[in-house]
């Protein structure tokens, strides 16, 4: 484990839709207006890719010279961690987060080089395009047919101090591609026909703009109305809660909007092994669909599950409905309706399912 007695660096991530949006010129020329206030700043990495206006925009600040490493009779380069470390400025401009080193590399990713320095309390701007993010990887394969080797884990942008969206239009983008700012000449065919179809920026755009945007939400917005969708499914330890789970996700999908399902496990009472089963065929499901699943222990049911939705932004519940006897009905208000009372306060839309009855007898405790 690495400890300092530094504070923590300060992170601050360029994002974009693809390559060419002008990710590495905004972080240099914000790298270049930081020197001209007196920060002392170094250029860790730098990758230009043969593009002039990135080149130029580099002039001007201090590069510290790349580590060269010999991998199967070929000499590679990387950045010069422990030079940068000795130099010690206070930020550092490091390029391409997703980068795979070099086999035999201290770390295996640049973005654990970029970790490194922000323990030693080095404040570092990088760059990153949309589909490098772990939990993307699946949604971009299918949009684009391009599987995407170089990933980073969604944690490095959730713990990014600050997040930028550099964007561009799709036909901006493939003007600039059009006119070699991006690859070379006998690259830019290929490229049109391939990753950089209109289609396919459109939908990368889309992704940039909603990670960005959920940031935000997220960050600065706590109190106000979301943004987006977000659905909440509440499951029982019943054989119709995977009917129930299936519904929701076609809710949520229908609503282009992140689902949650939630199940509340009352800790003094032991759930029957087929109870277990159940629970865990939900959280298979659960995860077969693009969802999260969540379990929490509280014998207050109801409040647990006002808390989870507060906290989670949910802005749509869904909660099966099953059949009670008359005697019941008449002593006891419905579980949606006392959930209703619980949410008063938030703006939540309640969607209740039939279920038909419980295979499991009721204890009005695990929704």
């Amino acid at each position: 484990m690495i400890r300092s007695t530094h504070r923590r660096g300060r992170h601050k991530v360029f994002i974009g839709m693809a390559p060419g949006v002008g990710k590495t010129c905004r972080m240099l020329q914000e790298g270049k207006e930081m020197l001209r206030e007196g920060t002392d700043v170094v250029v860790g990495l730098l990758e230009t890719h043969g593009r002039l206006e990135t080149a130029r925009q580099a002039e001007g600040l201090e590069q510290i010279p790349r580590k060269r490493m010999r991998y199967q009779d070929v000499d590679l380069e990387e950045m010069d961690v422990g030079a940068v470390l000795a130099r010690r400025p206070q930020l550092v401009l490091v390029d391409e987060l997703a980068h795979t080193n070099v086999p035999g590399s201290e770390r295996e990713k640049r973005w654990q080089d970029v970790e490194m320095l922000l323990l030693s309390g080095l404040d570092v701007y990088s760059t990153l395009n949309i589909q490098h993010l772990e939990s993307l990887n699946d949604l971009v394969a299918e949009l684009t047919g391009v599987v995407v080797r170089e990933r980073i884990p969604n944690r490095v942008l959730e713990l990014a101090d600050e997040v930028v969206l550099v964007d561009v239009t799709p036909e901006t983008l493939q003007e600039r591609l059009k006119e070699g700012k991006v690859y070379a000449p006998e690259k830019v065919g290929q490229a049109l026909a391939n990753f950089f179809q209109r289609r396919h920026l459109v939908a990368l755009r889309e992704l940039s703009l909603r990670e960005v945007a959920d940031r935000v939400e997220n960050d600065i917005l706590p109190s106000l109305t979301p943004l987006r969708e977000r659905v909440m499914v509440c499951l029982a330890n019943y054989h119709t809660s995977k009917r129930l789970l299936r519904r929701a996700a076609r809710l949520a999908a229908a609503m282009d909007a992140p689902l949650l399902a939630l199940t509340v496990q009352d800790p003094n009472r032991f759930l029957s092994r087929e109870e277990s089963l159940i629970l865990e065929e939900c959280r298979q499901l659960c995860d077969d669909v693009g969802g999260t699943f969540l379990r929490e222990e509280s014998a207050e049911i109801l409040p647990t599950i006002a808390r989870v939705a507060q906290e989670k932004r949910i802005t749509q519940i869904v909660l099966g409905q099953t059949m009670r006897s008359r005697f019941k009905a008449l002593f006891r208000r419905p579980l949606s309706e006392r959930l209703q009372h619980q949410l008063r306060s938030l703006s939540i839309d309640l969607h209740l399912i039939s279920e038909g009855l419980p295979v499991q007898p009721s204890h009005d405790t695990a929704p």
